[in-house]
């Protein structure tokens, strides 16, 4: 099936890479009101997998689900090219990831490893897949979703901070390699975002909902953006404790 964009830049396709993801379906409602019409969710087969599907349908997308494990990246070329050999897509969102549980996974290096291969092996093979696709069809966005907590190591969070760090240095080193190729790279770096993943965390600086973050990836769609934050105003905060000395930082309660 052919796709196309609008005069304002909307994408009318989606493979969404995360297809459970409570801010990629938020971003997939607000596409889907302006004018998307098909949606690709990939994700493990699940009960979950297909309500989302289902409930994208209600509001008149022609949505379809395809098998797709981030721990899996030699199943991911089959797995994917089988979309976009079904038609163009315009937007690809790269919203997959696992929090862990820091406390538990320090102790057990296996815990660990999962949530670095879950977050950032497994997008790099996913990533460059896609972006392959979007090179040889000429046209298209691929958005990240990144982290504020990959700008800084932090005691609470190092193990998935890092992973997302590494994602983002990734995500904008792709950006750079695909750049003039008609293939455009949006790195999103949300903070604390309230979703039933979130639950009982405690919230760090503005916190955010996946709403909020489905509305900053429309307009930095819409801006050709290279980099998002969401909150706007999380990237003075990021960059004043990126640049704090060590010995205060490990005394800050962040």
């Amino acid at each position: 099936m052919p796709a196309h964009k609008d005069t304002f830049g909307t994408p009318r396709s989606l493979l969404i890479l995360g297809g459970t993801s409570e801010i990629a379906l938020a971003t997939a409602r607000r596409l889907v009101a302006r004018g998307a019409r098909t949606v690709w969710l990939a994700g493990r087969p699940s009960p979950s997998l297909e309500s989302a599907a289902a409930h994208l349908r209600r509001l008149g997308a022609d949505t379809r689900t395809v098998a797709f494990d981030a721990l899996d990246p030699v199943a991911h070329e089959g797995a994917l090219g089988e979309v976009f050999a079904e038609g163009a897509v315009d937007l690809v969102l790269l919203a997959f990831g696992v929090l862990g549980e820091q406390a538990t996974d320090e102790r057990d290096p296996v815990a660990a490893a999962r949530v670095a291969q879950t977050n950032y092996t497994g997008a790099v093979s996913a990533g460059l897949v896609c972006a392959g696709a979007l090179q040889t069809q000429g046209h298209g966005s691929l958005v990240v979703l990144s982290s504020a907590a990959g700008e800084r190591a932090r005691r609470s969070d190092f193990i998935y901070g890092s992973s997302k760090a590494g994602l983002d240095v990734f995500a904008q080193g792709l950006g750079d390699a695909l750049h003039g190729t008609g293939v455009h790279v949006m790195v999103v770096r949300p903070g604390f975002v309230r979703t039933r993943g979130t639950s009982g965390r405690e919230e760090g600086p503005l916190p955010t909902t996946p709403e909020e973050v489905a509305t900053a990836i429309e307009l930095g769609l819409r801006r050709r953006s290279e980099v998002v934050w969401v909150p706007g105003a999380l990237r003075l905060v990021m960059a004043a404790l990126r640049h704090l000395p060590r010995q205060v930082f490990r005394r800050l309660a962040v």
